[in-house]
C-alpha cells in the first residue's frame, strides 16, 4: 500500500466549534469536487470532549497530499483556522496494513 495519511487532534478555543465546523464544511466540499487522490477525509467530534474535533485523512499517496494542500480551499483553511484553534497535533501516517473502501486499496 502506498498511501499517506494524517491523524490531526485539534483542541479549539472556547466559543469556537460552531464556526471551525462551518469552514471545515466549505473546505470538505472543495476537497469532495476537486480531490480525486483524497481517498479519506472524515471529520469527528469527540464524545464527553466538545472542543476537540480529530481529522483522519488518507491520500492516495504523498503526491496527492502535496496537491491536497496546494488547493485553494485547503489554503482558505489552513490561513483561518488560526482564529478557532488553540492546538492542533499532527501524526504522519504509514500505512502497511488495513481495510480500505475498494477505491482507496490502490
Amino acid at each position: 500500500m502506498a498511501n499517506f495519511g494524517l491523524f490531526v487532534r485539534f483542541t479549539l478555543r472556547e466559543g469556537m466549534a460552531e464556526a471551525f465546523d462551518a469552514l471545515v464544511k466549505e473546505t470538505e466540499a472543495g476537497i469532495q469536487a476537486h480531490e480525486p487522490g483524497t481517498l479519506v477525509y472524515a471529520c469527528h467530534t469527540v464524545e464527553g470532549a466538545p472542543n476537540e474535533r480529530v481529522f483522519f485523512e488518507i491520500y492516495a499517496d504523498r503526491a496527492a497530499f502535496d496537491e491536497h494542500e496546494r488547493q485553494p480551499h485547503t489554503l482558505r483553511f489552513l490561513s483561518e483556522r488560526t482564529r478557532y484553534v488553540e492546538k492542533a497535533e499532527v501524526d504522519w501516517l504509514q500505512t502497511y496494513a488495513g481495510k480500505y473502501p475498494q477505491e482507496a486499496a490502490q
